[in-house]
């Protein structure tokens, strides 16, 4: 379910918005699935879900300065 939020971001954000919304609600939906993991695992909520949209964002950014490097980066 949390996986599809970032897709309906892109269906629904206007053009100039995709990039941030994309960004900002991947970022949304990786706190919940860490905050969810951590529940379920018996691991402190804030802890896990911080842990996951923080190594998400991470992620994200690296992904984007290789694109953008290789001249491929969108937006």
């Amino acid at each position: 379910m949390f996986a599809l939020l970032p897709i309906f971001a892109l269906l629904i954000a206007p053009t100039s918005l995709r990039m941030i919304s994309i960004a900002g609600i991947t970022t949304v939906s990786l706190a919940l699935l860490g905050a969810l993991g951590g529940r379920l695992g018996g691991a402190p909520v804030l802890r896990a879900s911080l842990r996951v949209a923080v190594g998400g964002m991470l992620a994200m950014a690296v992904t984007a300065g290789i694109g953008r490097l290789l001249g491929v980066a969108v937006g």
